[in-house]
């Protein structure tokens, strides 16, 4: 599969949503009830701030949209542009705090072909060129199997990731990035 990257737009966003829609209800089914993957959506999606800070990668092939995600300079570990509670726009010291991992998904149609590896390869990689020595990441249960291969560690485990609706759990992930 011939795949290529490249930085999100805004004009993106209607169609970094859908993926974002389809990827949480087919890839979250496995591991949580509907009822978590309903509330999931209280802590899951899009922070447009990332788009804007140009740190937001798009993985396509043949002409669709496969997968996205991104990384941050800023204290948000995770959350959409919905779940203010959860967002702090304060900028990190690369040399004291972990680059952010945000806001991973891939599209159920492209799942288990690299897309995700690539977009974390990226993050990674830009994140590194930022002068960041370690990344953290809030991880899905979904995800947490990518992460631990691609060399993360859990650091903590979350049972409620949203301060709203049924428990969800997360996990919170760690990695050297030199």
């Amino acid at each position: 599969m011939d795949l290529t990257h490249r930085l999100a737009t805004e004009t993106d966003i209607p169609a970094i949503r859908t993926l974002m829609d389809r990827a949480i209800e087919a890839l979250q089914r496995p591991y949580l009830s509907p009822e978590e993957v309903a509330a999931s959506r209280l802590s899951m999606g899009l922070d447009t701030q990332l788009i804007a800070d140009r740190t937001y990668f798009l993985v396509e092939t043949g002409g669709r949209l496969a997968g996205c995600g991104g990384w941050s300079r800023r204290a948000t570990l995770y959350g959409g542009d919905h779940s203010a509670a959860l967002r702090d726009p304060k900028l990190l010291d690369p040399t004291e705090d972990a680059a952010r991992i945000r806001a991973m998904y891939t599209d159920p149609d492209f799942t288990r072909r690299g897309v995700g590896r690539l977009v974390l390869h990226l993050c990674e990689t830009a994140a590194r060129e930022a002068g960041f020595v370690r990344a953290e990441m809030m991880a899905t249960l979904a995800g947490e199997p990518l992460y631990l291969a691609c060399g993360y560690a859990p650091i903590e485990r979350v049972m409620k990731l949203s301060v709203e609706g049924p428990p969800v759990p997360g996990v919170r992930m760690g990695k050297p990035l030199v």
